[in-house]
């Protein structure tokens, strides 16, 4: 428990990061007016500190520093100080991000600015350490060092200041075009050979991130030129991110990422859209290889998700915490001592053995569950035992031990509810739930879209985040862009025209609210968000793939389903502005890449007409394989699907019968009421 004794500005606030440093002797303020304007009448440097509740090392600085009441008075009497949650304004936190790293070669969380009233940057960081360690400047030193030079040198920090406006100006930013070509993704493809881990999975060293929007990618190469490495590097990494102690394999869910090259020890935090993306690259890896294993670990994903981060009206929540009782990871350990009271000797003893559960320990000297030196299948062959014996022993102890650990005090859980990823949460269940026809994961996705249409838009602008009844700040380009995709994944499983009519709706509201009319591309801020230093435009696929790639992805899949080939003139405007950093850096814009390899494809548009149980089989084909490349339109009412797609106005059924329009490369092959020369031209290889 804190201590209560002080209160600061932060304790009105609704965010869970904030709210944790309510009852610092730091005097916070919440980002806005008053805090600058306080700064400016007492001539004080400006100190801004930004993180996430479930932060390991923003606790840890916390501890050291902000609750100390020494570095307190010195932040006091010196600075005006600033909280800021990164997952409520990621428009602050990109910013200064890019600051930092233009400062220091790197970034991270919590983050440290230092800045002028006028909330320009003269110095930054990430964690600092009460006192100087490891070459590191303590916080103590920095804050009276800082605040000195800022009164002192005033000359200094405006020639600083100077710098960091020039760099930040956007003529500073502009790239020259880039012819794009097919070259592009031949050398991204390459390069992911050249740091493929062929022992473990994934890629380059530790700390390893999942990046499964990377997988994706892979899969979608693929299906483009049939290189059966892509997908073996695919299965590789998703069987090694399952073997290893970055999955939960008591409770289910993934942790953030690996500290190890074996994937055995997480960053403990599960993040909701780490879990949404990860369910999807499961999901898509099943439709390529048909493995249960790749199914039942997707199911899983959602498990966890249903059941331990799901708000009572449908929303998700952000994310749980790595630390309990001020202890990282100390909610997922185990000893065997632990696992044999529990388990008994017989059964405890296989689990200990298959999960890498030993006296010595493989982390801290307690354990982490883990698959990675042992295969069921090999192990039940050497043991003479059935695998479905072995599997149904091994499920039994784990429920087990999930009841178990229920009881132990769980990590903090981030409560608030982010439209964006919630909107990769319902894409990954609509996806899901078409492939593995699974109606409850249907039912999920809708009851989340709900919760964001009924709590989440106002005065029919979308909003950031909702927590406790309160609704906060005007979405990004990143809430429009994935709820977009949210609502065509919808579409394609339920084939329900509202979601493809809301999709139209809201990505024109994208483009009035974000699109750059000059150069082309998004914005990060809409032209009614708060003005900062600079307009951003992002396109890194980072841990979060960015709002341009997403929003390049489904304005192509909606002109194609829609007709409307003006979103299509817009993509390539989009890729114009963005070509020198796909084809420096491609690996690390690989959603990007995906629209740009389909637009490569033998891309096919696909409308039936007249829905009857004679369809089923072209409707599996169409919901549960791998089709990047198709979309489809499927609708019993002529007048209600030309209302959502014109171009289709004039199509006719035939002979009273299910008809089919397959067209391919901006060529339409005739109408035919033959499904199964429609599913041949559907699965035709040429390109």
């Amino acid at each position: 428990m804190k201590n209560q004794r002080y209160t600061n500005a932060l304790l009105q606030e609704k965010s869970p990061y904030l709210l944790q440093h309510a009852h610092n002797p730091v005097n916070w303020y919440p980002w806005g007016a008053e805090a600058f304007e306080k700064a400016k009448k007492e001539n004080k440097p400006v100190f801004v500190s930004i993180g996430y509740s479930t932060c390991h090392w923003c606790h840890v600085m916390e501890k050291e520093s902000f609750e100390n009441e020494e570095v307190a008075k010195l932040l006091n009497d010196r600075f005006v100080s600033i909280k800021v949650d990164r997952e409520e304004r990621p428009d602050i936190d990109s910013i200064y991000m890019q600051v930092c790293q233009m400062m220091t070669g790197h970034g991270g969380w919590p983050m440290s600015v230092y800045m002028t009233p006028e909330k320009v940057p003269f110095y930054t960081g990430t964690y600092f350490p009460k006192e100087a360690r490891y070459g590191q400047p303590g916080f103590k030193d920095l804050i009276v060092g800082l605040s000195n030079k800022y009164l002192q040198d005033p000359e200094h920090i405006n020639e600083v200041v100077e710098s960091v406006l020039e760099a930040l100006r956007p003529e500073q930013q502009a790239g020259k075009p880039v012819k794009l070509t097919r070259e592009v993704i031949e050398n991204c493809f390459d390069d992911f050979v050249e740091r493929f881990d062929g022992k473990y999975g994934g890629f380059g060293e530790a700390p390893k991130f999942p990046m499964p929007h990377t997988l994706m990618f892979l899969l979608r190469y693929y299906k483009y030129q049939n290189d059966e490495h892509a997908l073996d590097m695919v299965a590789k990494t998703l069987d090694g991110l399952a073997r290893g102690g970055i999955y939960d394999h008591v409770g289910f869910g993934f942790s953030r990422y690996s500290v190890d090259e074996y994937y055995l020890v997480p960053h403990f935090e599960k993040m909701l859209y780490d879990n949404a993306l990860l369910a999807m690259a499961y999901t898509e890896a099943y439709q390529n290889t048909k493995s249960d294993h790749f199914k039942q670990v997707a199911e899983q994903i959602f498990t966890y998700i249903l059941r331990d981060m799901q708000h009572g009206e449908g929303g998700f929540y952000s994310a749980e915490d790595a630390d309990s009782e001020g202890e990282e990871g100390k909610f997922y350990v185990w000893t065997p001592d632990e696992v044999m009271k529990i388990l008994g000797e017989e059964l405890g003893g296989l689990y200990c053995q298959i999960y890498d559960i030993t006296e010595h320990g493989n982390f801290e000297g307690k354990n982490i569950p883990n698959l990675i030196n042992v295969d069921l299948i090999t192990y039940a062959s050497q043991n003479n035992l059935p695998v479905e014996t072995l599997k149904k022993q091994l499920q039994e102890a784990r429920q087990r031990l999930f009841e178990h650990r229920e009881k132990r005090v769980h990590p903090h859980k981030d409560d608030k509810i982010l439209t964006s990823w919630n909107a990769l949460m319902i894409a990954s269940l609509a996806k899901s739930g078409r492939v593995f026809a699974k109606e409850e994961y249907l039912w999920a996705a809708e009851r989340a879209i709900s919760f964001i249409e009924n709590k989440l838009i106002i005065d029919d602008r979308l909003m950031v985040r909702y927590r406790d009844g309160e609704v906060k700040n005007k979405g990004f380009i990143d809430d429009y862009a994935f709820m977009v995709w949210a609502y065509i994944e919808m579409y394609e499983s339920t084939l329900q025209l509202k979601y493809l009519r809301k999709a139209i709706k809201l990505t024109n509201d994208m483009i009035e609210l974000f699109w750059d009319k000059q150069a082309g591309g998004f914005f990060f801020s809409g032209s009614d968000n708060e003005e900062l230093l600079v307009r951003q435009k992002e396109v890194y696929d980072g841990a979060i793939p960015s709002g341009n790639s997403v929003a390049a992805m489904q304005m192509i899949r909606l002109s194609r389903l829609t007709g409307d080939y003006e979103l299509e003139e817009k993509v390539q405007k989009l890729y114009d502005v963005f070509s020198e950093d796909l084809t420096s850096y491609p690996t690390g814009h690989t959603l990007l890449l995906q629209s740009y390899l389909i637009t490569q494809m033998a891309m096919k548009e696909v409308i039936v007409l007249s829905r009857d149980k004679n369809y089923d089989d072209l409707l599996r084909e169409l919901q549960q394989e791998f089709h990047p490349e198709i979309t489809y339109l499927i609708s019993s009412d002529q007048t209600e699907l030309a209302e959502a797609a014109p171009f289709t106005k004039d199509y006719q059924i035939l002979d009273s019968k299910t008809t089919i329009y397959v067209c391919e490369n901006f060529v339409c092959n005739k109408p035919t009421n033959d499904l199964d020369g429609a599913l041949q031209l559907i699965n035709k290889k040429d390109r």
